[in-house]
């Protein structure tokens, strides 16, 4: 009773009741009271209590302010959707504050009354929110005609009528949908409608931080604190085991109306012929014609008269996911919508959308649920493919919604998807009936096992019905059948760095006799014999640029002078330019050649954009290298340098910015770079003049930061010198012909003291920045040491050649490993002029451009200069390459070659493949040098999955299969042996384990499953794991990881399935291939696993 609440202040609501085995349960909740009518007055500083939280256009909103003290001087602000705060002051002397207001049209939206005091040095605030909502804005939508209990495949007429606000009838539009309830398992699914009209924030507070801060102590700990471990515990969601429906998944098409299949979908299936099977049953009796429009229990009643006869048996087939989808339905004159579809034929829940607006944006939205189901349901439960040589147990589900207990058979049909002939016999069906009873409302297996046969290629039509006294039901799904063989890609990586003969053992071929099932597909050899010119090939990318940043718009002008001086330096290279045109093959990207020998066709990765840049990068050689738009282009970059340039000299990153110390630093750096190698471009004209106002900034630059550490009485002695400045000194080592100022004089050598005295901490790409600067300066003795230093932390391989370990690539200029190689060779040709040395750096350039694509413009730029124009002429060789593979022997000479590059190919047939190939012998003649060359061989057969032994290159995988079981310890890993069998329902980890000892781009993994595991990750998108990122695509045979970049490591990648089906399977292999250079690949080894029920 309202007598109850009669005193203002807090009250206590205790609620006493007990559970289901008698215990006592007490629930307690405190709750504050206050009315204008009650008594004593409250215990809180400030209250803001609104006599209601809503009111309509017409109302009048009220909101009481009261206090427990009786002298308060306060400050309103009342707060409108549409206009400007209000402002006023307020005395309150104990009686409370009434504030009221008249709602208006204008008001929709909300009113906010705020209060501010400070009393007793303390500061208070209370906020109350009146919402006024847009119920103008309002439609209602209703059902005239709708029924929540559908038979599948029932034709249905729904209306609904659209009202307005005022139950009007008005004119809109509609868009609504039907679909399977089970999809929002994946991904929620909701029309939400936000922000078409304005709407007050309720979280508009008083800011009272600047007048009344907060202070909190500190207290020191003398001791170390105890260390306590963070342990989180998740619990196993509820997972519904597969059905006969495949949410989302890019499936092959089930069987339409005349049991047509489509393949077109599935990729890793086999092809078939897009035929019809014979329509089944053949004939449908009158009783079944008049089955379709009543329900059955109007059937079982039907007049006595009738002859009994049995129920004859229809499968469903429809077993769409979307019932419909009409996007721009529209209101008659009465304001009704008519729909009309037929139902799909699965038995679900299904899930009903509509949202309705009109041309003011009025809306409205209706939601509801139906479900098909009948009196027998039967609900198999099919893998999404069978594979060849698996034994399976199939099952399904029967569940009985009648009013008594049935007794009846359920029959299994397996009938071959394009010709419609019975493969019972070829699955080993034997018993293909099955009796069952179900009690009333509850529901029975039923489960026959099938050996899929080796020789079966096209998906199998599974058909299972159910007949129980009157009672019938049966669904028919087309399950894609795949090959249990595979065509295997072995490679071995061959290279030899200058001349001579290298030997190499093919073991897996040399061991082919080992397998009676295994047969020859083809054994492929190619061969670089001068990799050098795959350099020349990266140069376009310079004059491509998306952006009229100052840095691309000079690596255009850097391109054109270096194509100029390389050209005017070999004659013969532009003669092998113009080969090129003729032959466009010569220019594709890495990542479209060699289809055939690749895990993944190119169309099915994520790098479809970045091959065909890279192509179209390539192609425009003949361009970069024409003499007359060499000139063109040379003399446009210029004068877009020249309008970019600011009046002080610097350059700003793009037009309209203000000046980057690290760009101009940049562009004349690549300035001192041309003249060093004698460009005449520039030296001379506006490039001159645009690298001297360039050369004359950086220097006042570097002035003014040494006055800055004189000015503040630093310790000279002390550090000083940043990256900044080391690269200041690397780029004034090339204008001697501009010396330093007088001026300017004590702050560079204060630098070069610095950089002399603490280069030995910094990292290998400023050591040789200080090598080549202090060395240009005159300074001998410390370039030396640091180039002695250097050769004892390189790391020498005899293929990768000679490189420095890097912390890890940054986003720093100068933890860029491409530039920091291509600097350190230019400091050791300068310091330490070592041919074979300085070889071996280039070589590691090259084999980094082997397995990856320079992506930036600064470190193609770099690594060019580095390889065309330092140490050996590697682009003049014309090495003569000769293999022998067993008694086999292939040579550059006798087969056609690429120009430049001497890129060969040779493909030896199947038939004549033999296991003597395995013994390969390298050699390569030409005039003494250390240049890399390389190429692969590729072993290419057909073998049983399960039959298959790992293999590995550079590039190695390892696959393991655990089972999580839930433990006193929580949940635990186990791997699967013999002792420890899976079972339906066990949750499944799959472990990858990837080692690769070099960085790749663009590589490929493809996990294949078998027929018994379904995936928990069913949507594709990118992902993040053990410090790795990726792109996950599950398909139906495999799931799927594109790495855009891989660093050399070892990494473990581990993804979660269910085992749904019981028997035994095969479950494939997983295989990894470098998309860029498909000569590293590697693949586990093919295992089956036991499924018991």
């Amino acid at each position: 009773p309202l007598s109850t609440w009669s005193d203002n202040g807090w009250y206590l609501i205790e609620a006493t009741g007990s559970d289901k085995n008698g215990m006592k349960i007490t629930e307690r909740k405190y709750v504050k009271v206050w009315s204008p009518n009650g008594k004593g007055k409250t215990p809180e500083p400030l209250v803001v209590l609104p006599q209601s939280q809503q009111a309509e256009p017409g109302g009048t909103v009220t909101v009481h302010t009261v206090s427990g003290y009786t002298d308060l001087h306060l400050i309103r602000q009342i707060i409108e959707a549409g206009g400007k705060p209000v402002v006023s002051n307020v005395s309150y002397d104990g009686i409370p504050i009434v504030w009221t207001r008249k709602v208006s049209e204008s008001d929709r939206g909300g009113l906010v009354v705020n209060y501010v005091t400070v009393k007793e040095n303390r500061v208070y605030t209370g906020q109350s929110f009146i919402n006024v909502p847009w119920t103008n804005k309002d439609m209602s939508i209703s059902w005239e005609t709708h029924r929540d209990k559908l038979l599948p495949g029932a034709k249905e007429t729904w209306t609904m009528v659209v009202k307005g606000n005022k139950k009007e009838a008005i004119a809109a539009e509609m868009v609504a949908t039907l679909y399977d309830a089970s999809l929002d398992m994946f991904r929620p699914h909701a029309w939400n409608v936000y922000g078409l009209f304005p709407t007050l924030n309720t979280y508009i507070n008083w800011n009272t931080e600047t007048g009344f801060g907060q202070r909190h102590g500190e207290q020191r700990n003398f001791y170390k604190p105890e260390e306590t471990g963070y342990y989180e515990k998740f619990y196993d969601q509820l997972y519904l085991m597969p059905g006969h429906r495949r949410y989302g998944r890019d499936m092959m098409s089930r069987m339409g109306g005349k049991g047509a299949v489509s393949s077109a979908a599935m990729n890793e299936s086999v092809q078939m012929a897009d035929m019809p099977a014979p329509p089944f049953p053949p004939k449908v009796s009158a009783l079944a014609k008049v089955e379709e429009g009543r329900s059955e229990s109007t059937i079982a009643q039907a007049s006595d008269k009738m002859p009994a006869a049995p129920p004859v048996p229809t499968f469903r087939t429809n077993l769409k996911e979307t019932a419909f989808f009409y996007p721009q339905l529209k209101t008659d004159a009465e304001g009704n919508v008519r729909i009309e579809f037929t139902m799909p034929e699965a038995l679900t829940e299904w899930k009903f959308m509509a949202f309705a607006h009109t041309k003011d944006m009025s809306t409205g939205q209706l939601q509801g649920s139906v479900r098909t189901q009948k009196d027998l349901m039967v609900m198999p439960n099919l893998p999404r493919f069978m594979r060849q040589g698996d034994k399976m147990i199939l099952s399904t589900k029967i569940s009985n919604l009648s009013d008594g207990d049935l007794n009846g058979s359920a029959k299994l049909e397996l009938v071959h998807a394009v010709t419609g002939l019975p493969m019972n016999l070829p699955f080993k069906l034997v018993e293909h009936t099955k009796s069952f009873t179900v009690s009333k409302g509850q529901s029975t297996t039923a489960s026959w096992s099938i050996d899929v046969p080796a020789s079966m290629y096209e998906p199998v039509t599974v058909r299972i019905q159910a007949t129980a006294g009157a009672f019938t039901d049966g669904e028919e799904s087309a399950v894609p059948v795949v090959t249990n063989r595979m065509l295997v890609t072995e490679t071995l990586p061959l290279w030899i760095n200058g001349t001579g003969t290298k030997e190499f053992a093919f073991d897996k071929l040399l061991g082919s006799n080992s397998s009676g099932t295994l047969a020859h597909h083809a054994l492929t050899l190619e061969y670089s014999a001068n990799p050098a010119w795959y350099a020349v090939k990266a140069l376009p990318s310079l004059m491509e640029y998306q952006n009229e940043c100052a840095e691309q718009i000079f690596n255009r002008f850097y391109a054109t002078a270096l194509a100029a001086h390389i050209v005017e330096q070999s004659p013969r290279i532009k003669a092998i330019f113009d080969k090129w045109k003729a032959d466009t093959d010569a220019l594709n990207s890495p990542l479209s050649n060699n289809q055939e020998l690749k895990s993944a066709l190119l169309q099915e990765t994520p790098w479809v954009l970045e091959a065909q840049t890279e192509a179209e990068q390539r192609k425009r050689i003949g361009e970069l290298f024409d003499t007359y738009k060499l000139s063109q282009e040379h003399e446009a970059a210029s004068e877009k340098l020249r309008e970019l340039q600011l009046p002080d000299g610097s350059f700003p990153w793009f037009k309209g910015m203000q000046a980057d110390h690290f760009t101009t630093q940049y562009i004349v750096t690549g300035f001192g770079r041309l003249r060093q190698l004698g460009i005449v471009a520039a030296t001379s004209g506006p490039a001159k003049d645009i690298a001297e106002k360039g050369l004359r900034f950086l220097d006042r630059n570097m002035k003014r930061h040494y006055d800055n550490i004189i000015r503040s009485k630093a310790k000279t002695t002390d550090q000083h010198i940043s990256y900044a400045d080391i690269q200041y000194l690397y780029m004034r080592s090339f204008f001697k012909q501009q010396p330093v100022s007088t001026e300017q004089k004590p702050a560079y050598t204060f630098y070069q003291t610095q950089a002399a005295t603490y280069w030995s901490k910094l990292n290998p790409y400023l050591k040789g920045m200080i090598a080549i600067a202090l060395n240009r300066a005159g300074n001998k003795a410390v370039p030396t040491v640091i180039i002695k230093s250097l050769k004892e932390t390189a790391i020498r391989n005899e293929e990768m050649g000679m490189y420095w370990m890097q912390p890890g690539e940054g986003y720093w200029w100068y933890q860029a490993p491409v530039e920091a190689q291509a600097l350190l060779i230019e400091a050791f040709r300068e310091v330490n002029p070592e041919v074979a040395t300085i070889d071996a750096m280039k070589t590691w350039l090259l084999k980094n451009k082997q397995t990856q694509n320079w992506k930036t413009s600064r470190a193609t730029a770099d690594a060019c200069y580095a390889l065309l124009l330092t140490g050996t002429n590697w682009l003049s060789r014309d090495p003569q390459v000769t293999v022998q593979l067993g008694n086999t022997s292939v040579s550059n000479t006798s087969q056609a070659s690429e120009a430049g590059t001497g890129y060969f190919k040779l493909r030896i047939p199947g038939q004549e493949v033999k296991p003597d190939m395995g013994n390969i012998s390298l050699n390569v003649t030409d005039k003494e040098t250390n240049a890399a060359s390389w190429g692969a061989v590729y072993w290419q057969y057909f073998e049983d999955l399960d039959k298959i032994s790992k293999a590995a290159t550079p590039l190695e995988l390892r696959k393991q299969l655990f089972i999580e079981r839930n433990t006193t310890r929580g949940p635990e890993l186990q791997p699967i042996s013999d002792g420890n069998s899976l079972k339906v329902g066990d949750k499944l980890v799959v472990r990858l384990e990837v080692i690769v000892d070099r960085d790749m781009d663009y590589v490929h993994l493809k996990d294949m499953r078998a027929a018994a595991f379904e995936p928990v990750n069913v949507i594709s998108g990118y992902s993040w794991q053990g410090g790795l990122g990726y792109y996950q695509s599950t398909r139906d045979v495999s799931t799927n990881f594109f790495f855009d970049h891989l660093r050399k490591g070892k990494y473990v990648l581990e993804y979660p399935a269910f085992v749904s089906q019981s028997g035994n399977f095969s479950n494939g292999i997983a295989t990894i291939q470098c998309m860029y250079a498909p000569e590293f690949a590697s693949h586990s080894e093919g295992i089956r696993v036991n499924v018991t029920p």
